[in-house]
């Protein structure tokens, strides 16, 4: 990406959750790790929002492992599903109204040999896999293999969205040929009847119902 382009200002965070998570798409995720930056342009994401969401996190109140979603908007909540994977999100709307947008899909753009090394060496509990027979618009397809695929771990829980180590970047959206949707939450077992996931249909690099496999 060019070094002229704008990290997102906390403003674009201070909004309504939906209104993130549709902007979001064709938005940079990076990440420097030990000099070594990833990046990918969103192309899939997830809204949680509230405690009177029972698929979100704050659905029980304010808990030590959720504190992150009652926090200022514009930092990372990232958590550790199923005992296996991070999973990382932006933390959107005012301090003390929980909300996130769960980011699940990117397009790789950079650093994608780096991405297939730490694909090829697997995530906690999970086989490795060979990278040499993983497509490069796989590498970042679902929410637990772009963290593995980006280096985010539970170190970067609560990471400034508006520092220089995790963060995102404006740029103009890779659109061409894909139509921006909208569907219900997947890999969930309550609050499903929500349609708050967006995704460019048809997208390879999109994990769940909107993509088109080659």
């Amino acid at each position: 990406m060019s070094a002229k382009t704008r990290t997102l200002p906390r403003s674009f965070y201070d909004r309504p959750t939906l209104e993130v998570a549709r902007d979001l798409i064709g938005k940079v995720l990076v990440h420097n790790r030990r000099g070594a930056r990833t990046a990918g342009i969103i192309v899939e994401v997830e809204a949680y929002i509230g405690e009177s969401d029972p698929a979100c996190h704050a659905a029980p109140g304010r808990t030590s492992r959720n504190v992150p979603l009652y926090g200022p908007p514009g930092h990372a909540y990232v958590y550790l599903n199923y005992g296996i994977h991070a999973l990382v999100n932006a933390v959107t709307e005012a301090e003390g109204a929980p909300a996130a947008v769960l980011i699940r899909a990117l397009d790789p753009v950079e650093g994608v040999e780096l991405m297939r090394r730490r694909r090829a060496r697997g995530a906690k509990g999970r086989a490795p896999r060979a990278a040499s027979t993983l497509a490069s618009h796989l590498l970042c397809s679902g929410p637990g293999n772009l963290t593995v695929a980006m280096g985010i771990t539970l170190a970067d829980n609560y990471a400034d969205l508006c520092g220089d180590v995790l963060y995102l970047e404006d740029s103009a959206p890779r659109r061409a040929g894909h139509t921006l949707a909208w569907g219900p939450r997947i890999g969930i077992n309550v609050g499903t009847d929500r349609p708050w996931r967006v995704y460019l249909e048809g997208h390879p690099s999109v994990s769940g119902r909107g993509a088109l496999r080659g």
